[in-house]
């Protein structure tokens, strides 16, 4: 619901803040006053086209604020929380619009800068306008499904999901044939490859652990000589170790002649372990890089083969095996021939047969929707002095290459103003007054679904009076006990039936001219419905008349 709205410096209003409340307000003055000026500020806040020309003369910007309260299910909470935007329990929805005069502008949602498209995408939840010359909602095919489905109370999330379950399934149908038919091609060289690589049977880390062994044993090989001399001088009876042993035994029988013996024996027992342990070492490194040349020759060739054929299919070795399989499983899908297609032809059947199965009830659901729609609007047109008109909700299938989430129904309103006279779309009506009573006729039966939210009628009861004026007047008041309704009426019926009235009127300072607007009291209201009856002069009789209309809404 509209809370307030705040302009300042928009075209010929320099400072102004309205506050709104539920059920029906009237905004009434002279023609020129500015109320189309009201509605321009509140569309710049709605997130609509910026024009430069709505900035007031020698200001620099033109600034329109609208606070809304939203209930927790309205459909801005969740635009709102998808764009990080989301509002406490019980806070304001509070967005902004700044107007340059060179015609740049900016977008505010509670103090956050957004884009206008963004707002835009905000406000169109937030408020409907309505008036005869509208040309989107009501009147704009495109938007009578969703409508039809509202009044319904028609899902169609479920046959969504049947949709893309659908499209799934025959993408999924059309990539496989592609994929046969392109490997179907290449048949010969993928059991070529496949015989290849399986036959070679690469391991999984194979290629690194070959590679290490063949450094292992080419390292071995260089090594050997320089091992052997090493070894040859400790070895033998004429070694460095047998030297060192023959000289401990020699020493030792003579240590115990002097205490230096003895140390230097105990030195040389020592030169004897380290040297052992040298030898053992020796030895152990000679096994452990002692190598077969003939394993070394097999190791290489194993090596270079899986190489060789990594280079071949420009891949990592380690990446031969996935390869394998990949190639193995291509191959087999080729060799399973129509099995595979097959099934996913069954699949795609299936999901089909599900969607068309939801996609019937969906329609049947939609024409006794319309059967009641129109039947409620029906019963609107002869108080709105429409009695030779007839309105109808066409629901017609689609042809297949249109189908879609929504299901595979076109629905339109149309209707016919004359006995005998064809059905035709609403927006082909010659009369404006006609069109506005529809428009009327037909929101007053879709509200009685519920479901609305801020509603405007800008001079929809133009071009009528009397009996007619008041029924327009009783039916807005009828869509104003489940929504909010503003209304911009030159006509008094319609007027005595809202619970807030204001008065646009423009006031002239010397050269400069401002609008204003003023919510009336009861004894203003009732003057101001007395000058919309008589006109310029307010005769007595005007206010009694207006007194009457006011006491009988």
């Amino acid at each position: 619901m509209l809370i307030t709205l705040a302009i300042r410096d928009v075209v010929l209003i320099e400072a102004l803040e309205l506050e709104f409340g539920a059920g029906l307000g009237a905004l009434t003055g002279e023609t020129g006053a500015g109320k189309s000026i009201l509605l321009d500020a509140l569309g710049l806040a709605l997130g609509q086209r910026a024009d430069s020309g709505l900035v007031r003369n020698g200001a620099a910007q033109a600034v329109v604020s609208a606070s809304f309260e939203l209930a927790s299910d309205h459909p801005a909470q969740a635009i709102l929380v998808e764009n990080g935007l989301d509002i406490a329990p019980g806070e304001l929805l509070v967005i902004r619009r700044q107007l340059k005069a060179d015609g740049g502008s900016r977008a505010f949602v509670n103090d956050q800068a957004v884009s206008a498209a963004l707002l835009r995408e905000i406000g169109v939840t937030l408020v409907e306008i309505h008036g005869q010359h509208d040309d989107r909602g009501l009147i704009n095919p495109r938007g009578h499904r969703a409508l039809l489905d509202a009044f319904g109370r028609l899902d169609s999330a479920g046959l969504a999901g049947l949709w893309q379950a659908w499209r799934g399934a025959s993408d999924a149908l059309d990539q496989a044939r592609t994929d046969l038919e392109n490997a179907a091609r290449d048949h010969e060289w993928l059991e070529h490859a496949v015989g290849e690589l399986k036959a070679l049977a690469v391991a999984p880390g194979e290629e690194a652990e070959l590679a290490e062994d063949r450094s292992a044993m080419q390292k071995g090989a260089r090594l050997a000589d320089d091992l052997a001399s090493v070894t040859q001088h400790l070895d033998g009876s004429e070694g460095g170790l047998a030297q060192l042993r023959q000289a401990a035994r020699r020493l030792d029988r003579i240590a115990g002649e002097h205490p230096l013996l003895t140390e230097a024996l105990a030195a040389l027992d020592r030169a004897v372990n380290e040297a052992s342990e040298t030898e053992d070492k020796l030895d152990a490194a000679m096994q452990a890089m002692r190598f077969d040349p003939a394993r070394l020759d097999s190791v290489e060739t194993r090596l270079f083969d899986i190489r060789a054929i990594a280079r071949k299919h420009r891949v990592d070795p380690e990446q031969l095996p996935a390869l394998t399989e990949e190639l193995a499983d291509r191959l087999s899908r080729i060799e399973e021939g129509g099995a595979g297609i097959a099934r996913l032809e069954s699949a795609a059947k299936a999901a089909r047969a599900a969607y068309e199965t939801a996609a019937v009830a969906l329609s049947d659901g939609r024409k006794a929707a319309a059967a009641r729609l129109d039947k409620a609007v029906a019963a609107e047109l002869a108080p709105l002095k429409l009695d030779a008109a007839r309105f109808r909700t066409m629901v017609e299938p689609l042809p297949e290459t249109q189908w879609g989430p929504s299901g595979r129904d076109r629905v339109e309103f149309e209707i016919s103003t004359n006995p005998g006279a064809p059905f035709a779309p609403l927006i082909k009506i010659a009369s404006g007054g006609e069109l506005s009573r529809f428009i009327l006729a037909l929101k007053v039966a879709l509200a009685e679904e519920g479901g609305l939210t801020t509603m405007i009628f800008d001079e929809i009861d133009r071009g009528v009076g009397g009996a007619v004026a008041s029924a327009i007047g009783e039916r807005l008041a009828r869509l104003a006990d489940k929504a909010q309704l503003l209304v911009v009426t030159h006509s008094p019926q319609v007027a005595a039936r809202a619970n807030r009235h204001f008065l646009i009127a423009k006031r002239h300072d010397g050269i400069v001219t401002r609008t204003g607007v003023h919510a009336l009291d009861e004894g203003e209201r009732r003057e101001e419905i007395a000058r919309m009856l008589s006109g310029a002069e307010v005769t007595d009789e005007a206010r009694a008349q207006a007194s009457r209309l006011l006491e009988a809404a």
